[in-house]
């Protein structure tokens, strides 16, 4: 039996990227399936000069594709999870957290490391929770906005514009951009932005027949994961423009989860474990552990 479906995806390298790479595992899942990628541009793609910090939890990148699903125009769309806001659109579920990519993010140069860089030092981004990190870990360096995907900012490094930029190591394997990767920052140097490295697919709650068909390539522990960081910045009530990082670990049946926040020029950390299964109310007891420690150093 052939069936043909409608994947909403934005136009970018990266984007079409993972939306094929998502078509591929639903066509080797369902014999006979057929998926059709539909470009759709976003205010994100339209705008690229607007300062944009990571994740602006205004659906910069994502509203659009959302609209199309609500509209019926496409079936199924293709997100990083990271950019999509934590309040849901009513009638539009996520049914399938199909595989994460290394989480952690990178350093991109013309061949200096973090700590080799130079005082005074430009370092690309716009992300307000690497920039906390950053100064945190080199105060001596001028942190500064950069918008475009990840060519063009590379491209920025190359023309000597910035001295170095900070992305997620994901995006520039999906890329084929790794070797540009001077050096790949712990977690304990950079935690990254809750859900980073995750593909979330979404569809509309009725569509029975899509859910079915995107359930079959579901990745439970990692929605598991996901659910803990996605949590977490959701109690926050701050959008996702908050610096904010939350990356989670599972030990058997055990979750670990590890989280920051910054507010005032300070970081504080903390992390919290309990059983898998309380994914969602370990990310709020954590951002209410992170929130009462902020509060009370001021």
């Amino acid at each position: 039996m052939t069936m043909n479906i409608r994947l909403g995806t934005r136009g970018s390298r990266m984007a079409i990227f993972q939306s094929q790479l998502v078509a591929d595992r639903l066509m080797a899942a369902h014999p006979g399936l057929t998926v059709d990628l539909v470009r759709i541009a976003t205010a994100g793609d339209k705008d690229q000069t607007t300062p944009l910090p990571e994740g602006t939890g205004t659906g910069w990148f994502t509203t659009a594709l959302q609209d199309a699903l609500t509209a019926g125009s496409v079936d199924f769309a293709v997100h990083s999870y990271k950019d999509l806001p934590t309040k849901r659109p009513d009638g539009l579920t996520i049914a399938a957290i199909p595989l994460r990519d290394d989480p952690r993010d990178a350093v991109v140069s013309t061949g200096k490391t973090l700590r080799q860089l130079p005082a005074g030092a430009r370092v690309g981004t716009s992300s307000p929770r690497r920039e906390a990190q950053l100064r945190e870990l080199r105060p001596d360096i001028e942190v500064e906005p950069i918008r475009g995907n990840v060519d063009t900012r590379i491209a920025k490094v190359d023309a000597g514009e910035y001295d170095a930029i900070v992305v997620a190591i994901a995006g520039l394997r999906r890329l084929g951009q790794e070797g540009r990767a001077v050096e790949i920052l712990g977690f304990e140097e950079m935690l990254p932005a809750p859900a980073q490295g995750a593909l979330a697919i979404e569809c509309r709650t009725a569509d029975t027949d899509t859910r079915r068909l995107l359930a079959a390539i579901d990745d439970p522990t990692v929605r598991t994961k996901v659910t803990a960081e996605r949590s977490f910045l959701a109690a926050l009530e701050a959008g996702c423009s908050f610096p904010a990082a939350a990356y989670a670990e599972e030990f058997g049946s055990t979750l670990k989860l590890h989280a920051l926040i910054a507010q005032g020029g300070h970081i504080f950390r903390s992390k919290m474990g309990g059983p898998s299964e309380t994914a969602a109310g370990l990310g709020r007891a954590l951002a209410a552990e992170l929130l009462r420690l902020a509060g009370s150093a001021h």
